[in-house]
């Protein structure tokens, strides 16, 4: 039963700080986060997602706005663009209520990116601020197959990685999975626990060709007879996209079994994309409103 109060959202802020790090490969850092606050964050998912934002350089705290009620994202972008937070999305690795601790995995790339120089370089102490749900039925979940699945494949890249390790190990036992994990370094590649009938493939990328090694293997993957497919693909978004139109056009997959997210973007920072799902919502308002 659930006995969360009427008016409670299922999201709520918290201010953590950085506990410690840990350099998991040569791609990828764990950033563990600790506060008091932090024991009432649940997931409801595998690939729980949660908005994480940062301080601009010369902050010690990420600025937000001082209200944070229903209307945050709209007094969020009302704020100066120099100094508010840098918003970016991030899977949840790990939750311990236990210990009030909460683990995120950065796939670095040198200094592209504000999150990525910033996990690089966070130390003990750095604050951020984070908007992570405090109810397992939350809208920051991906990964929901149907009842009647009789096998999952799952297609991604390094960044959906702590998603793909979460889903793994929480597959029942016995259910075929094929896992295809697209990274940038060998070293890349780790033990992924899980129950299930996995087969795990690493695609190491050679150089910038972020499509065609995942979609050549999915490709190539033959479904187990009589089962009902169910897919999950997440990293790069022009990947992504390509994967799905390769399930659902030529394989003939039902789209309401193929769930897609796009990570990143080559070329664009999530401010970009941002600024352009602004722009079109408010071209379609227009169009509506004529």
């Amino acid at each position: 039963m659930n006995d969360r109060p009427v008016n409670e959202r299922p999201y709520q802020f918290f201010h953590p700080r950085v506990v410690r790090t840990r350099q998991l490969s040569p791609t990828l850092r764990r950033v563990v986060l600790g506060g008091a606050g932090l024991a009432r964050i649940v997931t409801g998912g595998r690939d729980q997602r949660v908005k994480l934002f940062l301080p601009r350089p010369g902050q010690s705290a990420p600025v937000l706005p001082e209200v944070l009620d229903d209307d945050w994202y709209a007094r969020w972008r009302g704020l100066d663009p120099a100094l508010r937070g840098v918003m970016r999305t991030y899977t949840v690795s790990a939750v311990r209520p236990q210990t009030a601790e909460l683990d995120i995995d950065f796939a670095l790339h040198g200094d592209l990116g504000p999150a990525s120089r910033w996990a690089a370089r966070a130390c003990p102490g750095d604050r951020v601020a984070l908007l992570a749900p405090v109810v397992e039925d939350n809208g920051g979940i991906e990964f929901r197959p149907p009842a009647g699945t009789g096998w999952v494949l799952l297609a991604a890249d390094e960044t959906a990685l702590p998603a793909v390790a979460n889903i793994l190990a929480a597959l029942p036992a016995g259910l075929p999975v094929r896992a295809f994990v697209e990274v940038g370094h060998p070293d890349d590649r780790r033990h992924l626990p899980t129950r299930a009938d996995a087969r795990v493939t690493w695609l190491v990328r050679a150089g910038h060709d972020r499509t065609t090694p995942l979609l050549d293997a999915v490709r190539a993957t033959a479904a187990p007879d009589g089962a009902a497919p169910y897919a999950w693909l997440a990293g790069e978004s022009g990947c992504v996209r390509a994967l799905r139109r390769h399930l659902v056009t030529e394989r003939g997959m039902d789209r309401k079994a193929v769930s897609f997210t796009g990570y990143w973007r080559q070329g664009r920072t999530e401010d970009d994309l941002l600024r352009a799902a602004v722009a079109a919502a408010e071209a379609q308002a227009q169009t509506a409103a004529a």
